[in-house]
């Protein structure tokens, strides 16, 4: 677990809409002392800093919903998708997964993932050029709700599923991919 600078702290405090007095309550600490802390004014042990930190990031899972950290919208590909599109396409993104849905993004048909390309070249070499997402694709991935608790998506993720897609009114609005889970204490949205 990283230990946050005092500053780092306030930010994430801010991010997730907390007061002082609310994220003392959960941590275990007074108030006075959170505001010392960020104000630079005092230098906590270790262990508060994890304790503040804990409290924080239980917080954050246990609110924001699949919604709120998605990555939207979903860069996704045809199923008729040539297979060099695909890989150009993951290339340039940096993505190691494409979902593939239909022409209007509600269908979850599949999944091209880096494997799949791979093999695709290896096994097929001058031919892989004519294949497409259709002919090369794995399984889809898994859908939830927009309204999914963050805290079921990351244990989603944690049993070797690489990302999930957001569904909302019978849509696909978004993706979360291991990245996402990853960096959300210090991408997280402010709360209104």
């Amino acid at each position: 677990m990283p230990i946050p600078s005092p500053e780092e702290l306030r930010l994430l405090r801010i991010r997730a809409g907390l007061t002082q007095a609310e994220l003392a309550e959960r941590a275990g600490v007074s108030q006075s002392l959170i505001a010392r802390i960020e104000s630079g004014k005092v230098n906590p042990r270790v262990s508060t800093l994890v304790r503040i930190y804990q409290a924080l990031e239980e917080f954050m899972e246990e609110e924001l919903t699949a919604c709120e950290v998605m990555s939207s919208p979903v860069v996704y590909v045809l199923p008729s998708a040539s297979l060099l599109e695909v890989a150009r396409l993951m290339w340039e993104k940096g993505f190691s997964q494409l979902p593939v849905l239909d022409e209007e993004g509600s269908e979850n048909l599949g999944t091209v993932f880096d494997d799949d390309v791979l093999r695709a070249f290896i096994r097929e070499n001058a031919r892989a050029s004519m294949l497409t997402a259709a002919d090369v694709m794995s399984d889809p991935l898994p859908i939830v709700s927009c309204s999914t608790k963050v805290r079921s998506v990351a244990r989603m993720l944690g049993r070797g599923l690489p990302a999930v897609l957001v569904e909302d009114e019978m849509k696909i609005v978004g993706i979360i991919t291991k990245s996402d889970i990853a960096k959300l204490l210090l991408y997280a949205k402010p709360r209104q």
